[in-house]
């Protein structure tokens, strides 16, 4: 989970696995894999960095890596 602000100072945790798209227009907008969107105070790349540091914290990243390698060797 990533926290997020809302446009109204409200703080929401947000599972960054369910995170589609991220677009800064000027406001950043979440959009989800349900097709919802929120509107966030953070700039995109606030939150594209966090999504990165929480796929890292979980092992994501590294998983992804070794099946790539996996693949590559086939």
């Amino acid at each position: 989970m990533i926290s997020v602000t809302r446009l109204n100072g409200s703080q929401m945790w947000l599972n960054a696995l369910m995170i589609e798209t991220v677009e800064e227009t000027p406001d950043t907008y979440v959009t989800l894999v349900t097709g919802k969107r929120i509107i966030v105070l953070e700039k995109a790349a606030e939150v594209i960095a966090m999504v990165k540091d929480y796929y890292s914290e979980i092992g994501i990243h590294a998983a992804s890596i070794k099946v790539q390698q996996t693949e590559e060797l086939s």
